[in-house]
């Protein structure tokens, strides 16, 4: 994990304007710092860094994921509609004249001190967004508030919310590590069984990996993430979910039990144990015993529309090779 509380930047690997394009591309390491730099440069006393980048990586996770939305090839990833940024009656829809954008009730704000508001830099994104959640207040229903008012979507808002409260708890924002769901010291099998035809509770399919071992096998967060869920589902048992950084849900069911003292709204990180493997499910509470113990483990993901599942089969084959490798 990289920290970020003093950042050392090398410039030069990032060419700006008319440099040349055929130097080396930055690593993933130093992208990471440049974003920093940015984040860190627009906080403020009223506005903390991480609500800055959990807008900036929302905005990149649904921008990965969507076909009508372009993607920004930038530092920073946040985008406005001509709307908000020129104002609803300008005519002049990409305007970057501060007199005019200030007429026509828009909001986007010179940030770099250049003379113009352009839609397009990294400073004048990053600078117009602080400016818009500064004027909501200083606590975390405020910030919500102005998220609620910029996209009008909840799941958006908390989402974002949660993304800012991993942020500000590992004070960095290099929190892609992942993890095998369940403990490699214990027997345990699994196979590919997205699709497969489920007839209790109504005709439905699979939509995860069920990965079988005894009962109490200690079952793992895959990633970091924050507990949204725990509790009783008719049909998954014991359940908890997880949602994490990347706009993915975790959702981890037919558990026999919770490891002690995790609850809702706790930050987890990979590999750390938050339940255990049972055969709950298919009933009322406390149901058993219906099926082979195993954990199903799905993952759902957020494009800022709607949640829909994917099969979690290929990431837990390279997350439990990653996982052999550390152990050795």
């Amino acid at each position: 994990m990289i920290h970020f509380i003093t950042l050392t930047l090398v410039w030069s690997l990032f060419p700006g304007k008319g440099e040349s394009a055929e130097k080396e591309a930055p690593s993933r390491e130093e992208i990471l710092e440049k974003r920093m730099h940015y984040y860190f440069k627009y906080q403020d006393e009223l506005v903390p860094w991480y609500y800055l980048a959990a807008i900036d990586q929302y905005e990149r996770n649904v921008q990965d994921v969507r076909k009508d939305i372009p993607k920004r090839e930038s530092v920073v990833a946040i985008q406005y509609s001509d709307e908000f940024w020129s104002g609803a009656l300008n005519p002049k829809l990409n305007d970057t004249s501060i007199t005019t954008i200030k007429y026509f009730g828009g909001l986007g704000l010179d940030g770099n001190n250049d003379g113009l508001a352009d839609a397009n830099n990294d400073d004048d994104i990053l600078f117009t967004m602080a400016s818009f959640l500064s004027k909501y207040g200083t606590h975390d229903d405020d910030y919500q508030l102005a998220l609620w008012d910029f996209y009008q979507n909840e799941q958006t808002v908390n989402q974002i919310a949660t993304i800012a409260k991993l942020y500000k708890h590992y004070q960095t924002i290099d929190l892609d590590e992942h993890t095998f769901p369940v403990a490699l010291g214990y027997n345990y099998s699994y196979r590919g069984t997205w699709g497969a035809n489920r007839g209790w509770g109504g005709r439905r399919i699979h939509e995860g990996t069920d990965v079988f071992a005894s009962y109490s096998t200690p079952v793992l967060s895959a990633s970091y993430g924050v507990v949204e869920i725990m509790g009783w589902n008719q049909f998954g048992g014991w359940r908890i979910g997880i949602r994490d950084n990347h706009n993915s849900y975790h959702y981890y069911a037919h558990l026999a039990y919770f490891e002690k003292g995790l609850k809702v709204g706790d930050v987890v990180e990979p590999g750390q144990v938050i339940g255990y493997v049972g055969s709950t499910g298919y009933g009322k509470e406390g149901t058993s015993g219906k099926f082979p113990p195993h954990l199903h483990y799905g993952i759902y993901k957020f494009n800022g529309i709607n949640e829909w599942a994917f099969d979690p089969y290929p990431s837990l084959v390279q997350w439990e090779k990653e996982a052999k490798k550390k152990k050795k």
